[in-house]
Order: structure tokens, then sequence, then C-alpha cells
């Protein structure tokens, strides 16, 4: 009969919603991933600007970073996940990297030598190549691990967060900690924290963002502070809790036998 519908277009109306579901829940994903290396990159943009005309010229050292080639370090490893975003479009497995040893004297001096004009520009260059080249992944990218092997078994938008977000701010902290700014470095990663919430980040996201503030805050001696913010951490991100039982930022908190609940095996 004119008109009639038949009966497998009830299926795709509800495959169309469940489709339309994802796409829309993959926007707020790349709205969350995009606002979390914007705040990352503003920071860095922000220490290169607070630097760049003191007085005397620190060049910093292995054990002390200066500013120029923290950013350009933290460049190079955003760097390097914009250079997998490419081998993914291009249906190629990315390339891996290496761990980078901070405490290399050689190392250094490579970041050291670059120019502070070029590494702030790099700076903004890399953070919008790897905003728009994660922009341009599709769902099934960022989603689904099984795509890709080499990720054995991670997602994808998860270690676009690391390397991008968690990384970088992580060093920006250890900078202010070292030069004697602890609250500094407290109230950034409470920024960090705020921001990852206001985007309304996936909990693996907020975990990292949580961490990252509970270590400043137990190597500022806010030791119950710290223990508070680490659970709330590790209850979004329970993977955290084996970095947690290693990590040198939180060595005050395992002293003061305030760890050993956090750390506890679930279940």
């Amino acid at each position: 009969m004119p008109g009639s519908q038949p009966a497998a277009d009830d299926t795709s109306a509800h495959d169309t919603a469940a489709l339309r579901s994802v796409a829309d829940d993959t926007a707020a994903l790349r709205g969350a991933l995009a606002g979390l290396l914007s705040f990352a990159a503003a920071e860095e943009l922000i220490l290169l600007a607070e630097t760049a005309f003191q007085a005397g010229s620190d060049r910093g050292s292995p054990d002390r970073w200066a500013a120029v080639p923290l950013v350009a370090h933290n460049n190079q490893f955003k760097g390097q996940q914009a250079e997998r975003l490419v081998a993914i479009q291009a249906g190629q497995v990315p390339a891996s990297y290496g761990e980078v040893d901070h405490s290399s004297a050689s190392v250094y001096r490579g970041y050291s030598a670059q120019a502070s004009a070029d590494v702030r520009a790099e700076c903004r260059r890399v953070s919008d190549d790897l905003i728009d080249r994660t922009w341009a992944l599709t769902h099934e990218d960022l989603l689904d691990p099984a795509r890709h092997p080499w990720l054995n078994g991670r997602m994808l938008w998860l270690q676009i967060v690391v390397r991008g977000f968690w990384h970088a701010t992580g060093h920006l902290g250890d900078y202010y900690l070292a030069h004697g700014q602890a609250e500094r470095a407290i109230a950034m990663q409470a920024h960090g924290l705020a921001t990852a919430r206001y985007l309304r980040a996936p909990g693996p996201a907020a975990g990292l963002a949580g961490y990252s503030l509970a270590c400043a805050q137990a190597r500022g001696g806010l030791l119950d502070e710290a223990a508070r913010t680490l659970a709330e951490a590790i209850g979004l991100n329970p993977d955290l809790r084996a970095n947690a039982g290693r990590d040198p930022d939180l060595a005050a908190l395992r002293d003061a036998g305030l760890l050993g609940a956090l750390l506890a095996p679930v279940g």
C-alpha cells in the first residue's frame, strides 16, 4: 500500500537513535579533550611569559628544570602523540617512543638549546595540531581499544589526555615546587581538576587531574588533604593505585601511614 513502512524501519529508528547517542557522547568527549589540552597549553604559555623577562638567566639543571627546556620537553611529548594520530589516520601502526631520562645532562642540554621564542611558537602549534587531529579521529578510534592492538587494551582518548594534559601539567607543577612556589603548584593542579569537572571529563581523566593535585598537596605538606584527594582520584581511576604505591611525590603520605588503606587491593 502506498505510504506503508516496512517493519524493519522500527529497528532502523532505534539504530539511528543509538548512533546519535554515540555521536553525542563522542562530541562531548572531544570537547573535554580540547579543553584539557588547551588548559595545559595555556599554563605553559603563562609560565614562559612570566619567566621571559626575569632578571638574570635561569638555565636550570637536570634536577631543577628551567621554564624553556621544560616546555620544550612537553612540546616533544605532544608532538609524538600527534604523530601517532597521523599514523592512525593513514592506517599505519604508530612509532614507539622510548623513555626520557629526565636526569640526563645531555638530554637537558638538548632542550635548553632551543630558543625561547621557538619553544613558545611550537607550544601553540603542537597543541593546536593535537587538538585538530583528535577532532578528526573516528569515534571507533577514540573509544575502541581493540581497533588498535598496539594500545594493549588502553583507550586512545586516555593516551591523548596522558601525553597532552597529565604529563604537561605534572611537569609544570614540578617546576613551581622546585622553585619554592608550592602554593602555586597546588592552585594550578586544583584548577586543572576543576576544569576536568567543568568539562565533565570521563572519570579516568578527572582521576588523573586529582592525582596530580594530591601529589602537589603531599609535597606541599598538606597530607590530610592529599590523602582525601588521592582517595577520590583512585576511585575515579583505579589504575592509579599501582602508580601511587611507588610515586616519590607521595613519599610523605607513605611515611605518615596514610597510603595503606588507599592502596589495599579491592575485594
